[in-house]
């Protein structure tokens, strides 16, 4: 979204003008910021055989993955409902990484059965697996490296207490397993976490595989997961693609030379792909000043983007509807029966009732994590594609709400 005389565009589209067509609350999203953001990663990663496998879980709208499998990318799901969701894109089993995490094994027997790359992160699962499929199906082994990184707590899953991943100090129950089962074991994953800025994490995760990884001779690939970290306002480290592609592209060269043959390199970015795309755009529907603090009431809320409250997420938040403005301190926050506080303390230009205001970084975990909380609806997506402005969901009704309830006489 850029300022062009005074107006706020999305490939040359008043942002105005999208939200008169199809109303607020509305998720925007812009096609050329994805692709720019996919093409980005596969320069930074081509001195290797590089594997971008989008990280669905964070927008799984079927025309952001149609976008995606159309220019080369693969997929990371963790479901099967988002490994259907995929399939009915376009994308094809061999393309598709299937990293599930407490699932019944069933859903395992169900990711064989589509023929996607299976990911397993628990023992148990690990000795079902082998039970059942011995040598006959591929599996891959995701593994806790016990590095802490990356932001918010709750979303880094490479430490010693995470949920995630066979721990490391399990190494030789896991070669137990390979053993005696004679399971296949085409490739070795690791992903600590989200918004990871430093390299040398990634080194040092590498370091961790490489070594593991002269116990499995049949490997095809190695996964570093995800994790790449976006600006989420001015001045905010970012993961550096380019030092991280050339510091990690030539440790994985050393590495497969001296594994003897080449493989591939799988990374899993969802936040990097998305995030600075999306634009989750509301009014203000009241400007109430008490003694303290200025509140915008906006027609959104937690239940559209729930990252402010969950994980204590900055979004930077723009007056469309007034972009040059004398500028003044708000809270803005939502219409849900909580305090769904979206941004504090922001300074914006003056708003008033009615306003048009601009939320960004919301194309990664926005609509993906909306609900119907307060039975209220979720809002319509929109992609600017081709400088086009096109419908790629419809905003909630009523019928939606109750759809799937079953009435009973009371």
């Amino acid at each position: 979204m850029e300022l062009v005389n005074n107006s706020y565009q999305i490939q040359g589209i008043d942002v105005t003008e999208i939200c008169k067509e199809f109303g607020t609350p509305l998720y925007v999203y812009d096609a050329q910021k994805i692709l720019s953001q996919l093409q980005g990663l596969k320069n930074a990663f081509s001195e290797n055989d590089v594997k971008v496998k989008y990280a669905a879980k964070a927008l799984t709208n079927l025309s952001i993955l149609r976008l995606l499998q159309k220019n080369g990318s693969g997929v990371d799901v963790v479901s099967i409902q988002e490994a259907q969701l995929v399939l009915l894109a376009g994308f094809q089993p061999a393309n598709i990484m299937f990293t599930p995490n407490c699932v019944a094994f069933e859903e395992i027997i169900q990711g064989v059965e589509l023929g996607l790359n299976v990911n397993l992160d628990n023992l148990s699962v690990l000795e079902k697996f082998g039970k059942k499929y011995g040598g006959s199906y591929p599996c891959c082994i995701r593994l806790n490296p016990h590095i802490m990184a990356g932001g918010n707590y709750k979303i880094s899953t490479g430490h010693g207490n995470s949920k995630f991943g066979i721990s490391v100090y399990q190494l030789p129950q896991i070669r137990q397993l390979v053993d005696q089962y004679k399971i296949l074991v085409n490739g070795l994953h690791i992903h600590t976490g989200s918004e990871i800025t430093e390299s040398d994490v990634f080194i040092k995760m590498a370091e961790i595989l490489f070594g593991i990884a002269q116990d499995f001779p049949k490997l095809k690939f190695i996964d570093f997961g995800g994790g790449f970290k976006v600006a989420y306002k001015e001045g905010d480290l970012v993961t550096n693609i380019y030092d991280l592609g050339l510091k990690l592209g030539k440790t994985f060269k050393e590495f497969y030379q001296s594994y003897g043959r080449k493989l591939e390199l799988w990374i899993e970015p969802g936040k990097y792909i998305v995030s600075e795309a999306g634009y989750l755009l509301v009014n203000a529907n009241v400007v109430k000043a008490t003694p303290t603090i200025t509140f915008v009431g906006v027609n959104s809320g937690l239940n559209h983007l729930i990252r402010p409250m969950m994980y204590e997420a900055y979004h930077e938040i723009v007056n469309v509807s007034n972009p040059t403005g004398t500028q003044k301190i708000y809270t803005i926050v939502g219409n849900i029966c909580e305090t769904d506080t979206l941004g504090s303390d922001r300074k914006l230009n003056e708003v008033s009732e009615g306003h048009l205001l601009a939320i960004k970084n919301a194309g990664a975990y926005g609509y993906s994590m909306a609900s119907n909380y307060n039975s209220r609806f979720r809002p319509a997506e929109v992609l600017v594609i081709n400088k086009e402005a096109k419908l790629i969901r419809k905003q909630d009704t009523f019928e939606d709400l109750i759809q799937g309830q079953v009435e009973i006489d009371i």
